[in-house]
């Protein structure tokens, strides 16, 4: 990876979170927890040089990778033979087994972006509900790329992220873990943290000055809330963890009137004296459909 980046002139920015995951043990570990077939669509977020782009074209049917460093982007175009619009041209089926009553496997669609992913996803509205999101995505803005996807009323039915351990200790926190907090609630509000593994900074290039984890979450089968009720539910989990040392009660009086608030307590059994880190994902849920109703 030095010498490619060498070789090019390209001095890797600090800002963009840039630190290239290269060994391949965990590269394939991080392949093989998203399960892909043939059939699967997945969004890389960040490939950097493409070592993880390569496996999932082996794996997957259709990747789209989203690269905002116009340098790098230009560098994975050359490598995986993309024309101008970022597309691999495919080329002509010429097995012969027409007629054979046998499915023609077709080469793997992959498609390169140059954008801000944050900002692509926020203004190019669209569907994941059949994608996998499999990226080692930037630091810098891994937390809001990962809610924008949890937030979407179409999102991915898997997400394999490479982040920052502590914000891997976030999204699999539990109620009273000093890690459970606004993040982990958006996330697992759609999603069930199935399993994490840390990867050690030496992994990288350039080396982190923190360690990293793969964190595998899934898309709950049934959901918590409609999703009619879900900015509701983020209102009161912003507004609940604002102070985290305060009566979530008093916090959210802000924006609720107090004999309702009152009520909506009374009927989940949860004390007016509680903080909101020892308050559970479920309890959360069923505060934000009490205080949906209007009446």
């Amino acid at each position: 990876m030095r010498e490619l980046l060498a070789a090019r002139g390209i001095r890797l920015t600090k800002s963009l979170g840039q630190n290239f995951l290269h060994d391949v043990h965990q590269l394939r570990r991080i392949v093989a927890a998203a399960q892909l077939s043939p059939q699967d669509k997945v969004l890389e977020i960040g490939p950097g040089l493409g070592p993880l782009t390569e496996l999932l074209l082996e794996n997957a049917g259709e990747v789209l990778a989203i690269e905002k460093d116009a340098r790098l982007a230009e560098f994975l175009r050359e490598r995986f033979n993309c024309n101008s619009a970022g597309r691999v041209p495919r080329a002509p089926n010429s097995s012969g087994a027409k007629n054979q009553g046998l499915a023609e496997l077709a080469p793997p669609k992959f498609t390169l972006l140059s954008a801000d992913a944050l900002e692509y996803l926020k203004r190019e509205p669209r569907s994941w509900h059949d994608w996998k999101l499999v990226a080692n995505l930037p630091y810098s803005v891994a937390s809001p790329i990962l809610v924008e996807l949890a937030q979407s009323p179409q999102r991915p039915e898997r997400m394999v992220a490479t982040l920052q351990l502590e914000v891997a200790h976030r999204l699999v926190a539990k109620a009273g873990d000093e890690d459970y907090g606004v993040l982990t609630l958006l996330v697992q509000l759609h999603y069930e943290p199935r399993e994490w593994f840390k990867i050690p900074a030496g992994c990288f290039f350039p080396a982190p000055e923190v360690d990293s984890a793969c964190v595998v979450l899934v898309e709950r089968q049934t959901p918590l809330l409609p999703e009619d009720q879900q900015a509701g539910f983020v209102k009161i989990v912003k507004r609940a963890f604002s102070e985290r040392r305060k009566m979530m009660a008093k916090l959210l009086k802000q924006d609720w009137p107090a004999e309702k608030l009152e009520a909506a307590f009374n009927s989940l059994g949860i004390s007016p004296q509680e903080r909101a880190e020892k308050l559970n994902l479920e309890q959360f849920a069923d505060l934000a459909k009490i205080l949906a109703n209007k009446q």
